[in-house]
This record gives C-alpha cells, sequence and structure tokens, in this order.
C-alpha cells in the first residue's frame, strides 16, 4: 500500500487546517523525550538520538546492560532520519497483513513523516532527492517465537516481581568459625592484597556476608574436593592462552592457623574470578588493541560465579563453561595442543624463496623449468613420482595448484614466492603466539555465537560464510577495508535488506577527496555521477542514487553498528579475482549479493519464495527495503589462524596488524594493565569537523525555507543538519522507515 507523500499532503491546501490543528495538540502533547538534542562538532550523525526510536532486543537484556545498548540504537534511529527518499510505500504487501488481529504484537509501530512541497519545476535542481523507497512487511515471526519474546513486552512489571528469597546460610563447622572471623576481617580491611577489581571485591564481599563468611574452599581446616578442583584446573589454562601464572594459587596444608587459611581462602577465590573475568570477556581489553573494534562484553556477576562453584565440586568444568564454546575456539584450540606438543617441529621442511617456476610452453609444447629446490617440493607436497628429479614438471605444478585451490591462493600452478610463503607457513615460535591472539580474540565475541544460525566473516581470509543450523550453508569472496580504512571487528545483527540502494557519501570522503577535487574542478561530480545538496549551515551532502554504476551495486546487507558499515554489491567485479581483497573504505563488498539474498531470505521468509530472479525483478529506480522478522547474527572477525572445513589448520597475512599489536600488550609490560580498558578515541565520522564539510558553491541560488518554523516558533537547529550530513561510511537507513532528508526541528514534531 503506497503512503502519501510529504509533497502531496503538503500541497493540499485542505489538509492545512487539520494539520495545525493536530499539530497543536501533538505540541501540547509531546512528551519531554522528544525535544531535539543537539550534536557536539565532529559527532557522527549516528550517534544522535531521535524519538520513537525502535529495537528488537528483548527489553529485560536492554535493561540488564543499557548502556551497552544506547550506542546501537541512536545509530539506529539516526540512520532511519537519514533517508533521502521522497516517498514511502508498501511493496508486495502479503494479503494477510491486511488484516492483523486484535492481539497481534507488531515489532515497532508505523511512523508518518511528513515533507516540505516540492519546489516549482523551474526551480528543480540537480540537489533533490534522488530516489523513492518502498518496504517489503517481514514474514510474521513464528509463534513460538512470539510467545518467546512475549516477556519483554513489559519489563517494568518484571522489575517489580519480588527476587527469589535466598539460599540458607550454610552451616559452619566450628573448626572453620575462626577462619570465617579471619574472613570477615579481611574484607572489611579492604586490603587490596587479594580481590583488588573493584567489581570483584564488591561482589564477593556480599556473597560471603550471605553465607556468614563461611570458607568455600576450606571444610574442617584443609582444603576441600571443590579447592583441588579449581586448583588443577587452573593450572591447565595455558592450553586455552592463557598463562596459569596469572591466577596462582595457595598450597592448603594441615596445621595452617585461621590467618593462613583465611588468606588462602580469598587467594583463591580471587583466582577464580579472574580467570572467570579473563576467560568471558579477555585477557586485552580490545579497547588497547584498536579503535576499529567494539564489542559488548558481558562480565560474569562474581556472587554467581562463586554460587555456581559452591553448587558444583566439579569447580574445573564450573570456570571452564565461561570459555568460549563453539566448534570454531574448540578447533583451533585442539591445534594449539598439537603444536605445543610437537617433538619434531625442527625436521618441517622449507623451500627456500627463489625464481619463479611454471611450465613454459615451447614449440606448443609445455616443457618444465629446473630448479635445485623441486625435490624438497616434491617431499613437502606429496608427489611420490621421481623424487630427486629437479624438473618442475606437471605433477609438481598439478600439487601446487591443489595447494593454492585449498588455500584460496590463484590456483594457476605457478610457484612464485607468495605460494612458497604459504606453504613453509610460520615458524613454530610464531604459530604459537598466532593462534594464542586469534584464541583471545574469540573470548572477546558473544561465546556462543548468539545461535547456531549466523553470517560469520573474516577479513585476513577475505571471506563470508553463512551458516545456518551449525553447518555452512554458503560462501563467498568479499573485498574488505584498505590498512588505512579498516573494516571494524564488531558482531551487530542484520535486520534487512535493500534493493536499489542510494550511497550517501560517508563525512571522510566528502571532506578528503570530494571537497578538494570539486574545488579544483566544479564538474566531478556530475562526471562520476554524484549530486550534491546544501545544508543550512553551510556543510553539504553528497550521494549517488540507484542505478547499475551506484558504489553500492543494486543492493545492500544492513546491521545497525557503531561504525555504520555494512555488507553490499560493487560494480567493480573484476577485484574478487586478486587473491589479497583490501580495497574498500571499511564496508564488504560481496561477490555474489543476489545469491547472498536469496540465501538469506531463504532462511528469514522462506514462505515468501524469494529468488535470485524474483530478487532481480525488483532492481529500478526506486529503494525498496526487505525487513527480517527477527535479526541475524553478523560476526566481522579477524581470524589468522583458524581450521578450515577439511580439518586442517590455515594461517593468513596480518592484514592490519592487530596480531602484532595483540602480542605485544599479552607479552611485554603492558600486560599487567592489558585488561583494563581504556577510552578509545573518535571513529570514522567523528573526525570530521563541520568546518571539513562546508563548500561555498557559486551558482548555489537562495535555499528553500520553510514557511512553517516560524509559524511555530521554530528556529533552525544547525547542528540537526549536520547530523544528515555525518551519515556513515555508506549508510542511510537502519529503521524501519524511510524518511527524506529534512529542514530541522520542524519535522521532528512527527516522529
Amino acid at each position: 500500500m503506497m503512503r502519501h507523500t510529504k509533497a502531496k499532503l503538503l500541497t493540499g491546501s485542505s489538509f492545512i487546517a487539520p494539520l495545525l490543528a493536530s499539530m497543536a495538540a501533538g505540541i501540547l502533547l509531546a512528551p519531554a523525550g522528544a525535544t531535539a538534542q543537539n550534536l557536539n562538532a565532529g559527532e557522527p550523525y549516528a550517534r544522535a538520538p531521535i524519538t520513537l526510536a525502535q529495537s528488537s532486543t528483548p527489553a529485560n537484556v536492554e535493561a540488564a546492560k543499557p548502556e551497552e545498548k544506547a550506542e546501537e540504537k541512536k545509530a539506529e534511529s539516526s540512520q532511519a532520519s537519514d533517508k533521502p527518499a521522497a516517498e514511502t510505500a508498501k511493496a508486495e504487501t502479503p494479503a494477510a497483513s491486511d488484516t492483523k488481529s486484535s492481539d497481534a504484537k507488531p515489532e515497532a509501530p508505523a511512523v508518518t513523516v511528513v515533507a516540505p512541497a516540492e519546489p516549482a519545476k523551474d526551480s528543480a535542481s540537480k540537489d533533490s532527492a534522488p530516489a523513492t523507497t518502498a518496504t517489503v512487511d517481514p514474514a510474521p515471526a513464528p509463534v513460538a517465537a512470539e510467545t518467546k519474546s512475549e516477556p519483554a513486552a513489559a519489563p517494568a512489571a518484571a522489575a517489580e516481581t519480588p527476587a527469589a528469597p535466598a539460599a540458607a546460610a550454610p552451616a559452619i563447622a566450628s573448626a572453620d568459625q575462626p577462619v570465617a572471623d579471619k574472613i570477615k576481617d579481611l574484607l572489611a580491611a579492604r586490603s587490596t592484597k587479594y580481590l583488588d577489581h573493584k567489581g570483584e571485591r564488591e561482589g564477593a564481599s556480599a556473597f560471603y556476608k550471605e553465607r556468614n563468611y563461611a570458607p568455600v574452599w576450606i571444610e574442617n581446616g584443609q582444603a576441600n574436593a571443590r579447592a583441588k578442583a579449581a586448583v588443577a584446573y587452573l593450572k591447565t589454562v595455558d592450553s586455552d592462552g592463557l598463562d596459569p601464572a596469572e591466577y596462582a594459587t595457595p598450597e592448603i596444608t594441615a596445621g595452617m592457623d585461621a590467618d593462613a587459611l583465611a588468606n588462602a581462602e580469598l587467594k583463591l577465590t580471587d583466582a577464580a574470578l579472574t580467570f572467570a573475568r579473563h576467560a568471558a570477556t579477555g585477557r586485552v581489553s580490545f579497547t588497547r588493541i584498536s579503535n576499529d573494534m567494539y564489542y559488548a562484553l558481558k562480565f560474569p556477576e562474581p556472587a554467581e560465579v562463586l554460587a555456581k562453584l559452591v553448587a558444583d565440586d566439579k569447580a574445573g568444568d564450573t570456570l571452564a563453561s565461561y570459555l568460549p564454546q563453539h566448534a570454531a575456539y574448540k578447533a583451533l584450540k585442539a591445534k594449539y595442543a598439537e603444536i605445543r606438543n610437537a617433538k619434531n617441529e625442527a625436521k618441517v621442511i622449507r623451500i627456500d624463496a627463489g625464481q619463479t617456476l611454471k611450465l613454459v610452453k615451447v614449440k606448443n609444447e609445455l616443457k618444465p623449468m629446473d630448479d635445485p629446490r623441486v625435490p624438497k617440493l616434491r617431499e613437502r607436497l606429496g608427489v611420490t613420482q621421481n623424487p630427486a628429479s629437479t624438473a618442475y614438471d606437471e605433477d609438481v605444478a598439478e600439487a601446487v595448484k591443489k595447494f593454492q585451490a585449498a588455500h584460496k591462493l590463484n590456483a594457476d600452478g605457478v610457484l612464485g614466492n607468495a605460494t612458497v610463503n604459504a606453504i613453509n607457513g610460520p615458524v613454530r615460535e610464531k604459530k604459537d603466539d598466532i593462534i594464542l591472539v586469534n584464541l583471545e580474540r574469540w573470548r572477546w565475541i558473544d561465546h556462543d555465537l548468539r545461535g547456531n544460525t549466523y553470517v560469520m566473516v573474516n577479513i585476513p581470509d577475505y571471506s563470508l560464510k553463512l551458516v545456518r543450523n551449525g553447518e555452512k550453508y554458503w560462501d563467498t569472496r568479499i573485498v574488505v577495508g584498505q590498512p588505512s580504512k579498516p573494516t571494524p571487528l564488531i558482531s551487530p545483527d542484520m535486520k534487512f535488506i535493500t534493493v536499489n540502494p542510494t550511497w550517501n557519501v560517508p563525512p571522510s570522503i566528502i571532506a578528503r577527496e570530494y571537497l578538494p577535487a570539486l574545488r579544483q574542478d566544479p564538474t566531478v561530480l556530475d562526471r562520476i555521477g554524484l549530486k550534491m545538496s546544501h545544508n543550512p549551515d553551510g556543510t553539504v551532502r553528497i550521494y549517488q542514487p540507484p542505478g547499475e554504476r551506484n558504489a553500492l551495486g543494486r543492493i545492500r546487507f544492513n546491521f545497525p553498528n557503531k561504525f555504520l558499515v555494512y555488507q553490499h554489491d560493487t560494480p567493480d567485479k573484476n577485484l574478487f579475482a586478486h587473491d589479497k581483497r583490501a580495497y574498500s573504505h571499511g564496508c564488504m563488498r560481496v561477490q555474489n549479493p543476489m545469491t547472498y539474498a536469496e540465501k538469506l531470505l531463504s532462511i528469514q521468509q522462506p514462505d515468501k519464495g524469494y529468488t535470485e530472479a524474483k530478487v532481480k525483478s525488483m532492481l529500478g529506480s526506486n529503494e525498496i527495503n526487505i525487513d527480517f522478522p527477527k535479526p541475524l547474527p553478523v560476526h566481522i572477525t579477524y581470524q589468522t589462524a583458524f581450521v578450515d572445513d577439511a580439518g586442517n589448520l590455515q594461517f593468513r597475512d596480518d592484514v592490519y596488524g592487530i596480531d602484532a599489536r595483540m602480542v605485544k600488550a599479552m607479552k611485554s609490560d603492558e600486560r599487567r594493565v592489558a585488561d583494563i580498558a581504556v577510552e578509545q578515541k573518535g571513529v570514522g565520522s567523528a573526525t570530521v569537523t563541520r568546518d571539513e564539510l562546508r563548500y561555498d558553491d557559486p551558482n548555489r541560488g537562495a535555499g528553500f525555507e520553510n514557511p512553517f518554523l516560524a509559524l511555530f516558533g521554530v528556529r533552525p537547529d544547525p547542528h540537526q543538519e549536520g547530523r544528515n550530513a555525518r551519515s556513515d561510511r555508506r549508510y542511510n537507513r537502519n529503521g524501519r522507515e524511510a524518511r527524506q532528508s529534512e529542514p530541522p526541528n520542524f519535522f521532528g514534531l512527527f516522529r
């Protein structure tokens, strides 16, 4: 069903009176939360709050960590407001959606936005909005899924539910009462000898108080079975790339006095809580490694950790449960053990660098080149024919080609130094470090990957994999960000697909690439198919309408995130033939986007019958958004070491230098504070100032001034258009509703 456009609503005079009346009522009834908010200079538009921001996250989760969800909500709402579309329409709406039951639970309320009237044709210019946007309603979520998320509808009521009564404090043996008294004294003294992490000290103190300071690890003056299991496990955590010395455990022996036993008790508690925190969130804080990564870490509650340990004497299993539990982590951990236990590493055959070897065409025949390295190459690749031959013959070339294909190199059978380096792999010591930092990075990501259906991107492998029910469903090649403009490491949720997207040029590209070019050649944008519009504060918006030559291609895959990147099609298909594909400004270009859309929609909307042909039939000049009924996790990872589908350990280049920085943090003096987070500097659009986005166009006439602004006493907010100018690197939408770029404040009254 097509919605009235803003222009149509305003051009009819019969609309003005009801509009003024409804607006007056809206002004009187508007909640305080709907007031306009200013934005600091240089802050990305995605962080500007807008009213009626929606989130599909269950309310009970948001209540648990509101500070972690704020950035995503702001990004969603602000990107939604940045749509340049002149019209919003419903496309291919199923008939069932026209009639909704009274108990239906919509994911987000519909919002109607009214736009200013179009200027007269003789004053129209190239600055006008380029595209119409339509939205395809998502298929209704399964009943079971709706039932599961139902508690999120009433978080306030849930908050009022009385907490369950605390478990009764355990009886304390007479031999352990002096120890309990000493534990109470030590915790009251607030010494930093143990539990120097503030949250852990407070949580542990509350836990011990609830149990009248009864020891956890000591019974009748001796270490109990729980203590022995915990100590034994913490001595083996090097198998996960962690250092047992950082979780030092005490020796609890017979005859120790109450003071010594109380100290041993808290020392073991400290070790257990520190390990649980490192296992759950990482030994190194990601904030110390790069500004181009972000994770909403879930720190374990100390009292909950201790309660779990008390509930089961299998303390080792309880502590291990805080580590990642998915197959990729476990497989890499197993390979780490193999490498560390290898006895014959020195016997590994290494191939020297040298001339490029290949089959040479001589008089229509392929002749082998000769090289002294070939016998070693035959042995390393398992070529059993003519083991002593130095001829680079067809058998050797075919073995090289198979190796190249397995390692995602150009499978041409030519032995260059890149192939030699891949055959050799890292030396033993470097392998240890590479796997160690990869295990650490897995600890930053949700340990269950938020389910068994998700998208997994591996930046150093230049690959994208769609996993369904724990199995690989589909994969493809991608292009990732340049080292100077890296693709960020994040784990957002994909929420919709846009067919025929508009590219809103990122502020950083506008300021550093296009405006300098414009000042030298005012016609440059026209020649490359871009358009420019001016904001009231003097900044500009540059965009590219939908079309075959659009920088985003014909389709975009959207997942709200702090860095405002996404996956998309591209007109530059030739780059996918390269072995190393770090060419973009941070977004991910997908080699087979139409197939990707078909596979995603077969998971999200299986009853709609989406195929590549159906998606291609939607191509045109108007944006069409296909919403997902439920979010799909997208994990953008940096796996320089991983186990492939065949069970082989693979290594990839450290494209962004992240491995090197992590090794330094984990092995230098920095490790003493490496787990303490630091403030991350501004990223993306936050590094661009408003002055950098200003451009004086000598041909620009007077801009449109909305007559309703003065009527309602609303004055232009110079920050508002700054927010609109600061769309993401290539992102102009993040919510359910398509909106046109609008004059400040006035149309905010309708949100």
